[in-house]
């Protein structure tokens, strides 16, 4: 392989890792936004949140567009399934080697940061709609259940949900 295709996959990986600690920092902020309850703040995290995802799809592809190329310059069919480890069974330089493996390390270490960061968010955001539920079930009454089919006669009008407060005063 020639080292001006490892260098082009290099580069994208090197992209892949910056856009991906990008991410992380987002997901940061998110957590400090979600212990806060600054909801104007989360939706321009969001926003750059997708900002970066579409940026991480085009980096993807040209990282498979650079393993293709590496895989031609050696003579075999390009696969968009291999991945930059099997690549790096391929490459004899063992500078390549190093800083693919160095590059991957980098990359995946990153993704497994940024994966347990997001879960954490994710159950910040759940227990912040529990409480949300709990505190209508104070103030309103538990919701009736609805799921049962009654007869619409037999129905009673109005809100059913009677909590503390009298929502009809």
């Amino acid at each position: 392989m020639t080292e001006l295709s490892v260098q082009g996959l290099l580069q994208t990986m090197s992209k892949l890792i910056q856009v991906h600690i990008s991410l992380l920092e987002l997901a940061e902020q998110k957590t400090n936004i979600l212990v806060h309850n600054q909801v104007d703040k989360l939706n321009q995290i969001v926003n750059k949140e997708t900002s970066s995802m579409k940026q991480i799809t085009i980096l993807d592809l040209q990282r498979i567009e650079d393993i293709s190329a590496l895989l031609l310059e050696r003579g075999y069919k390009p696969n968009p399934k291999i991945t930059v480890g099997d690549i790096i069974k391929l490459v004899v330089k063992a500078e390549d080697k190093k800083l693919l493996s160095d590059a991957q390390k980098q990359l995946l270490g990153t993704i497994d940061q940024l994966r347990e960061k997001n879960q954490l968010n994710q159950k910040l955001i759940e227990h912040s709609l529990a409480f949300i539920e709990y505190s209508m079930d104070l103030v309103l009454g538990p919701p009736d259940d609805g799921v049962t089919y009654q007869n619409p006669s037999h129905q009673q009008q109005g809100l059913k949900r009677n909590g503390m407060f009298d929502s009809r005063a």
